[in-house]
C-alpha cells in the first residue's frame, strides 16, 4: 500500500471514529469547561496540536482530521479549487474571538481549576445518547454543504477553528529556527511546469509557482505529500530543515 492510500485509509478511519472523538475537538466545550474552571479533553487536544505543529506543521489536517477526510471524500462531487485571498483570514478572526472568550471564562470562573479529560462524555464516548446526534449531524452538515457547493476542503480554508493552532506552531518553529516537517524543493531545475502538483494538492495551492521560489512555504500546506507523489520528475520531497534568508542570501538553517 502506497503513502497516498495509507493517508486516505487513516482519514476514513478518523471519520468513522468521529462520533467518539467529536467532543475532544469541540471549541464550545472548552468555553463551557472554562466557565466551570475545568480543563477539558478538547483543551488538552488543542494544546497538543499547537505543540505538535511546531515540529509537524499541519500534518494532523492531512492524515488524521475527520472533517478533512469527509471533505476529501466529496472531491468526487466537487473538486473545484477554492479562491485564495481575504476569505482565508475568516478562520483567524473566528479563532481570535474564541481564544479571547476562553481566557475571559477562565478569568471569571467560579471554581478552582481542575482537569477532566472526559468532561461531558459517557465512558469517554462523545455521542452517547440520541440527543447528541442533533449536534453531531449539525456539525456534519456545517462542513458537508460548503464542500459540496464550493469545492476542495473549503471548511479548512475559511472556517476551521483548529487550523490556526497549527499555523501558529509552524510560525513559532520558523522564528526559533527549529527543525520541522515540510515539503522541500530538492531539484527546482528539474521542474517541467506540468502542473500535476497543482492538480494533486487537496488544498488548491499553486505548488508549481512556489517551486520556482525554491520553497513550499504556504500557511495552507498540510504536508500531505500529494504533490511529492504526483511529481513525475521527483522535484519535491519531505524535509526537516527549512531554508531561510539572511542578508539577502538563502541558506540552510
Amino acid at each position: 500500500m502506497n503513502r497516498k492510500n495509507i493517508r486516505k485509509l487513516l482519514l476514513i478511519i478518523s471519520l468513522l471514529l468521529f462520533p467518539i472523538t467529536i467532543w475532544y475537538m469541540s471549541p464550545y466545550l472548552i468555553i463551557q469547561g472554562a466557565m466551570e474552571g475545568i480543563i477539558t479533553g478538547s483543551f488538552v487536544v488543542f494544546t497538543c496540536m499547537l505543540l505538535g505543529s511546531i515540529f509537524c506543521g499541519r500534518l494532523f489536517c492531512a492524515w488524521l482530521c475527520p472533517m478533512g477526510g469527509m471533505q476529501e471524500c466529496l472531491f468526487a462531487v466537487n473538486a473545484k479549487n477554492p479562491k485564495q485571498g481575504w476569505k482565508n483570514y475568516i478562520k483567524y478572526a473566528i479563532w481570535t474571538i474564541w481564544i479571547i472568550a476562553v481566557i475571559l471564562c477562565f478569568i471569571f470562573r467560579k471554581k478552582e481549576i481542575t482537569v477532566d479529560f472526559f468532561y461531558m462524555t459517557d465512558h469517554g464516548i462523545s455521542i452517547s445518547n440520541i440527543y447528541n446526534y442533533v449536534i453531531y449531524y449539525g456539525i456534519i452538515f456545517l462542513v458537508l454543504i460548503p464542500a459540496v457547493l464550493f469545492g476542495k476542503r473549503i471548511f479548512c480554508h475559511y472556517f476551521c477553528w483548529m487550523a490556526p493552532f497549527m499555523v501558529l506552531g509552524t510560525k513559532i518553529r520558523r522564528v526559533l529556527h527549529l527543525p520541522g516537517l515540510h515539503i522541500k524543493v530538492k531539484q527546482p531545475d528539474a521542474c517541467v511546469s506540468c502542473g500535476k502538483c497543482n492538480r494533486e494538492c487537496p488544498m488548491g495551492i499553486k505548488v508549481s509557482e512556489l517551486i520556482k521560489d525554491g520553497q513550499i512555504k504556504n500557511a495552507e500546506c498540510i504536508q500531505c505529500g500529494a504533490c511529492i507523489d504526483g511529481c513525475p520528475k521527483k522535484v519535491l520531497s519531505y524535509g526537516m530543515m527549512e531554508r531561510g534568508k539572511k542578508n539577502g542570501n538563502r541558506k540552510e538553517k
